[in-house]
């Protein structure tokens, strides 16, 4: 297929629009007429018209124009939406004859509880481990079309007391109360009063204990006290401490009721800083140890200045946690801070040669360059040719130029599946040359072997406007471009659960002030969909925030993530800490992380504008000294490759 002038494509895409309007309202068929000529000019995206006019009209569809159109476009996304619709329709009706007519597998849980149902109504049986068990694993809750299939399995004897206890168990251990009392559901007599108290205890756990001072000294009992303790532990770590004191002496624990309730009152009154935290932890058995209260041994002794301590709470850590270069980092700043700095040396060394926040802070200390390794990706043209013609890709690509991203997103998931890691790798590239930057940055950051890859995975797109509009707020254009890829990987359209929106993540109320101040425009929080707007909201925010913190942007990049409250909370009971500890104690794992991504983002992004880099520690000012942002003329340092010079990615490696 000859490529189209752009004219034609426009064209196209204009039509296309009109088209998929018209599919999806009345009067039916109108839109036959809009489409025409494009199925016949091989427009990527055609199908997707009738099948929004198919799906308006799924209650009333009969199997003949279902097959149809499945026989027109088989083996594409249009077909698949098409056919899982179809399905939902058949189980809403009840036709499981017809329904498992056309059954090909699905990846939905939904469809597979109907798929079960389809073979129940056959007087097919069931069986757990190849029909129930990858359903039944977890604690996530499932899809209300497997409550009748998990019930008949109940009633056949196929889902035993055994297993539904089980996956209770897990739900509860996770805190969740809503799986954990579909299970108890499924249960009945004895078995569902006890399941219930522990129900309760998850839901309301301080009614449950007031009432468990009067029940029986039996296990499910202490189970339902023990789940109901650690999920309390979490909301208010001193009410669940003076439940525990109250209920420890009325009951014979088993070690592992005993150990889950000392574990989480360790580790929940240690992310709150209590005075009696060290000594909890310290008291802990073996047993109730895990990697949690390990790390938070080293916080708790790190945020008290005591560094003897501190060493010991790293020795205290797994083999796993040893190697892992920010607990390596911190043995050698506290060997340093106690003069043993031929010990930290070697450590420091060590870490230096790691692309990362601790590797960076490491290179700092011993003045050393930045060891950061770029690579390649090798070019194929036999294989680009094949990528070329791949109708799936093509589709995904013509979303994204209107502008349709979840659509482009998933016909692009589809089409991955069908690739090797060669040709997903040579899409991922495509879409980073395209501008379609979040698709590599995916891709490529989640693939060990191709981690290397700095330009893709650190994209330099709308370079002048990031500069000058960051240079305007007073920020350093690294710093921003850090938070911008930390915050949404280039996902030009990302909402968050909290309610953010775009490049930089910003919340209506605070783009809608901002703008307002800075005299730009700003109607719904849609506008933030709008990279140009985005970026200019948001490095005006970040300006904002930073002189909040006396332009500090390691403090401000905290405010951002957690909000200025909890900042001054922490800054008022450890302001007197280095930067590198300081970060390392904040309670919250999302903004601690958050902190370090963003400033060894900065420190790459630097390098990428710049060939080098300015030192990360010179980012991180002490709390209370002022920071100026860095200008073209800033001393940085050098980045090298202290290996061999890096290889280009080659099409198919070698696992490692």
């Amino acid at each position: 297929m000859l490529p189209l002038q752009a004219a034609d494509r426009a064209a196209q895409r204009e039509q296309f629009r009109t088209a998929l309007a018209a599919a999806s309202r009345p009067p039916e068929g109108a839109w036959k007429k809009l489409a025409q000529g494009l199925d016949e000019a091989h427009y990527p995206l055609t199908p997707y018209i009738e099948l929004a006019a198919l799906r308006t009209r799924i209650g009333q569809l009969d199997r003949g124009e279902v097959e149809r159109f499945l026989a027109r476009w088989p083996d594409t996304l249009p077909a698949s939406d098409l056919r899982g619709a179809w399905l939902r329709e058949l189980a809403r009706r009840g036709d499981w004859t017809t329904f498992r007519a056309f059954w090909t597998g699905s990846g939905d849980r939904e469809l597979v509880c109907d798929e079960l149902q389809a073979r129940l109504a056959a007087g097919t049986k069931l069986d757990y481990t190849a029909d129930l068990d990858a359903l039944w694993q977890g604690v996530h809750a499932l899809p209300g079309a497997c409550d009748p299939v998990f019930a008949a399995a109940r009633t056949s004897g196929v889902l035993t007391d055994t297993q539904v206890w089980e996956r209770l168990q897990r739900a509860a251990a996770a805190g969740n109360a809503e799986t954990t009392a579909a299970a108890a559901s499924l249960l009945g007599g004895a078995d569902r009063a006890a399941a219930d108290r522990i129900v309760a205890a998850l839901r309301d756990p301080a009614t449950t204990f007031t009432k468990a001072k009067t029940w029986a000294d039996e296990q499910r009992a202490r189970e339902a006290i023990a789940y109901g303790l650690a999920r309390y532990a979490r909301r208010n770590s001193s009410a669940a401490e003076t439940a525990w004191a109250d209920l420890e002496s009325r009951f014979k624990w088993d070690a592992a009721q005993k150990n889950r309730v000392l574990n989480a009152l360790a580790v929940y009154r240690a992310t709150s800083y209590s005075p009696d935290a060290l000594a909890r932890l310290n008291a802990l058995p073996a047993a109730a140890e895990d990697d949690a209260t390990r790390e938070w041994r080293v916080r708790i002794a790190l945020s008290g200045g005591d560094l003897k301590e501190t060493l010991a709470a790293l020795d205290r850590l797994s083999d796993t946690q040893k190697a892992d270069a920010r607990w390596r980092y911190l043995r050698a700043r506290a060997l340093m801070k106690l003069d043993r700095k031929a010990e930290a040396t070697p450590i420091l060394t060590e870490v230096a040669r790691e692309a990362n926040f601790h590797g960076f802070l490491a290179a700092d200390w011993t003045d050393q360059p930045y060891a950061i390794c770029a690579r390649t990706l090798a070019s194929d043209p036999k294989a680009e040719a094949a990528l070329a013609k791949q109708t799936d890709l093509d589709r995904a690509f013509e979303f994204r130029e209107l502008d349709m991203l979840n659509d482009a997103r998933r016909e692009w998931d589809f089409a991955m599946a069908k690739l090797d890691v060669n040709q997903r790798r040579l899409a991922a590239d495509l879409a980073y040359r395209r501008g379609w930057y979040d698709r590599a940055v995916f891709a490529f950051s989640a693939d060990p072997e191709t981690q290397q890859l700095y330009e893709q995975r650190f994209p330099l797109g709308m370079e002048a406007q990031v500069k000058r509009e960051a240079r305007s707020a007073g920020i350093d254009p690294a710093w921003a471009y850090g938070i911008l890829r930390a915050e949404s990987a280039w996902m030009t359209d990302a909402h968050s659960s909290a309610d953010a929106y775009g490049l930089m993540q910003l919340l209506p109320g605070v783009a809608k002030q901002l703008a307002k101040a800075e005299q730009l425009p700003y109607s719904n929080a849609q506008d933030l969909m709008n990279p140009n707007l985005n970026v200019q909201l948001g490095t005006r925010f970040l300006g904002r925030m930073a002189g909040k913190y006396e332009g500090s942007p390691w403090l401000a990049s905290a405010a951002y993530n957690a909000g200025e409250a909890p900042v001054g909370r922490w800054l008022d009971a450890r302001g007197s800490l280095d930067p590198d500890f300081f970060i390392e104690t904040i309670p919250y794992k999302e903004t601690r992380d958050y902190v370090a991504r963003v400033l060894a983002f900065s420190v790459i992004y630097d390098w990428r504008m710049n060939g080098k880099a300015l030192a990360l520690s010179s980012r991180m000012p002490k709390i209370g000294q002022a920071y100026q942002a860095p200008t073209a003329a800033t001393p940085r340092k050098a980045v090298v490759c202290a290996a061999a010079p890096a290889p280009a990615v080659a099409a198919a490696e070698n696992s490692h």
